[in-house]
């Protein structure tokens, strides 16, 4: 997962010298939280965000009305608050990569930016979540087995083979870890055999299934037994 497939391209950009009160209303309008600013070859300089406008004006707690205030942001340029170091990441890495930036600083967009700086698309926190639901298939028609998974290589081989020779289909999968339960193998199939039937294949064959979830055509979420039984 790239981040280039998961980023708003060609986002909305403004010059510094716009007002703030001009930079909200684009903001409220398109509903979204964050303008990148450009000088005038559209390479990025800054990033004004609406908790940035909050805080530079005092909005939550001023003591100045609304007219005092509305005619405040109307003579403050958004070079006079946008936030100049701004962190960017390249459209080529990994969406992984793109989330640990976003940890490692403490925020939750990245400007995406070519080689000579210019703004490109720009990926938030809400995108990097996205991709995860749409790497599970949670949204999707299927059905989800978490098998508790013995750590060597080969497990997933057996895995995989168990579903191939009942034409269920792999359609996602992932290994996770933790502290309570140990190493974990997701594995999100489709086909013809029932749910129930594909969990007693793997119980047979000596598989730990602790959660078997599907999600139907109509998008709901239906838990099943894991023990195979009806």
């Amino acid at each position: 997962m790239y981040v280039k497939d998961h980023m708003t391209k060609d986002p909305c950009t403004i010059p510094a010298d716009t007002v703030v009160s001009k930079a909200i209303d684009i903001m409220r309008k398109r509903n979204f939280h964050r303008l990148p600013i450009v000088d005038d070859e559209g390479k990025l300089i800054g990033l004004i965000t609406g908790g940035l406008v909050e805080e530079s004006s005092g909005s939550k707690s001023s003591s100045l009305s609304i007219y005092e205030l509305n005619y405040l942001l109307s003579r403050t340029k958004v070079s006079d608050i946008m936030i100049r170091d701004v962190k960017t990441i390249s459209q080529d890495v990994l969406v992984e990569e793109a989330a640990q930036k976003m940890l490692d600083n403490e925020i939750a967009v990245l400007p995406v930016t070519d080689e000579e700086n210019h703004v490109i698309g720009i990926i938030t926190d809400k995108d990097i979540f996205q991709a995860l639901i749409g790497l599970m298939g949670y949204k999707h028609q299927g059905t989800r087995y978490i098998i508790a998974c013995d750590d060597h290589p080969g497990f997933m081989v057996g895995v995989a083979k168990a579903f191939a020779d009942n034409d269920a289909n792999v359609e996602a999968l992932g290994v996770f870890h933790s502290e309570e339960r140990g190493t974990e193998l997701v594995v999100k199939a489709t086909g013809a055999i029932p749910v129930n039937d594909m969990t007693r294949i793997l119980l047979a064959a000596g598989y730990k299934v602790t959660d078997v979830v599907q999600t139907t055509n109509e998008g709901e979420v239906v838990h099943y037994p894991t023990d195979g039984k009806e």
